[in-house]
């Protein structure tokens, strides 16, 4: 008993002579992120209306698309800031609407994910509609199952307005604080 005493109070009186401690400062840096994509990329959306088989019917509607899936990595200047993403068309086509419908987000991502504000459909126009906000610190995941679900539609509107022929329409996406 007495030798491991010994061997306790040894070890002690040499660590207590042994020990140095030093500190160092560590500098970290975060830059502002907001990143925004829409996957999977390089595929186009073609919204064919039908042409009715009966005189006195209306064209028949495109089937929505759901293949795209909207992205984001953020990173937000100061706490509390809060990002919104917003869609706008390149140009709007005489009768008729083209809706844009955004699910929550789902997938792979964390932290503060944004909310839809487009869970119903919205026509889209030559001006920003705010279609998520909420979102802080945040990612989505990458690639199609991840982020937000976009459902693009085409209906007629005024069915006066209505004409023969194919137009390319650009939908552009924005990040913003």
């Amino acid at each position: 008993m007495k030798r491991g005493l010994k061997i306790i109070i040894f070890i002690m009186l040499n660590l207590s002579y042994g020990l140095s401690a030093q500190s160092r400062a560590v500098n970290i840096t975060l830059p502002t992120v907001a990143l925004l994509d829409v996957e999977p990329h390089g595929v186009n959306i073609n919204l064919n209306f039908t042409a009715p088989t009966e005189a006195g019917n209306p064209v028949s509607a495109p089937t929505p698309n759901t293949s795209k899936w909207l992205n984001y990595t953020s990173a937000v200047t100061a706490a509390g800031t809060a990002r919104t993403v917003t869609a706008f068309v390149s140009q709007t086509i005489p009768g008729i609407n083209i809706r844009l419908s955004v699910a929550n987000a789902s997938g792979t991502g964390g932290g503060v994910l944004g909310t839809s504000s487009a869970l119903t459909a919205v026509t889209l126009t030559t001006s920003p509609i705010i279609i998520i906000s909420g979102i802080r610190g945040a990612f989505t995941g990458n690639g199609t199952s991840n982020g937000h679900q976009l459902t693009l539609t085409a209906a007629t509107g005024n069915y006066a307005n209505i004409t023969a022929g194919s137009t390319s329409v650009l939908v552009t996406y924005t990040i913003s604080d």
